[in-house]
């Protein structure tokens, strides 16, 4: 298996001084629900500091005022309703799906959630968005995460999508399988996160090593998520999955410098400007 290095960093899209708006990328990232507020937010944090415009669409309006707490904070996305989506993932150069989509509506209900994949309207729904989504606009370069994962069909995975999973959203989606031979039956990339990530296409395998326990933190792999999609709207999406697991692991490593295991998701946020602005500068 190949390893990931520094000097592969020098293949990513670097922005042109004469660039004008929209040449850099323009993402759209759809999540969010009643019960997970921050998912979908890291995700805009993070990407809305590398490509040049940012979408975002929920299936709940609770997420409204969330959004307009976070607008005095952070000002760059658009927030679009679902009746105008199509619109804008014509336009989008990547699509993020799934941050804070819920599979149920109440931790009461997780055990029996666990035995079965959809167990209420909630999961239903994230389902009934996600596969209508992804087969609409099957030609778009997806990112699927979180909640799609969870619920997702294999025959809905477009093809060159990248796919982010935890151990139980990869049980989940692919069973028992390996994870090299399902990148090659669906022809997409899939992010096998560890404290040394593997990435499976249909053709290549490659090592991320780095990162430390603090990555194990709720968040992190919506920052992952986010950081993925941004750099998949102007990179071949295998190099952008390899170059966002990297980038996410050394600002991780920067942060225990500092404070050891003592930093959270929203920290990890911060930290990815200032790694992937050094090497951007190389």
């Amino acid at each position: 298996m190949k390893q990931f290095t520094e000097g592969d960093l020098s293949r990513l899209y670097k922005p042109k001084a004469e660039s004008g708006k929209g040449d850099n990328g323009q993402v759209t990232i759809i999540g969010g629900s009643a019960l997970f507020h921050g998912a979908p937010l890291l995700t805009l944090k993070t990407a809305s500091r590398i490509v040049d415009m940012v979408f975002f669409a929920s299936p709940t309006s609770s997420l409204e005022d969330v959004c307009d707490k976070l607008k005095s904070q952070l000002s760059s996305f658009i927030w679009i309703p679902l009746d105008d989506l199509d619109e804008y993932l014509k336009k989008s150069d990547a699509i993020l799906i799934g941050p804070g989509f819920m599979r149920f509506r109440s931790e009461k209900q997780q055990g029996e959630c666990l035995k079965n994949k959809l167990c209420d309207v909630a999961g239903i729904e994230t389902q009934r968005i996600t596969e209508g989504l992804l087969q609409k606009f099957h030609k778009k370069q997806w990112v699927i995460d979180g909640g799609s994962l969870q619920v997702l069909s294999r025959e809905f995975i477009p093809k060159k999508a990248i796919l982010t999973p935890n151990k139980r959203e990869f049980t989940m989606l692919f069973g028992e399988e390996e994870a090299s031979k399902m990148a090659k039956e669906y022809d997409c990339i899939i992010v096998v996160k560890n404290a040394e990530t593997a990435i499976y296409s249909s053709d290549d395998s490659i090592m991320v090593r780095g990162g430390n326990a603090g990555l194990t933190k709720g968040g992190t792999g919506d920052v992952l998520a986010g950081l993925t999609v941004a750099l998949a709207a102007t990179n071949e999406p295998l190099l952008a999955a390899c170059a966002a697991s990297f980038i996410a692991k050394r600002a991780a490593d920067e942060l225990y410098k500092k404070v050891g295991f003592a930093y959270n998701a929203d920290d990890l946020a911060e930290e990815i400007p200032k790694v992937l602005g050094r090497y951007f500068g190389k």
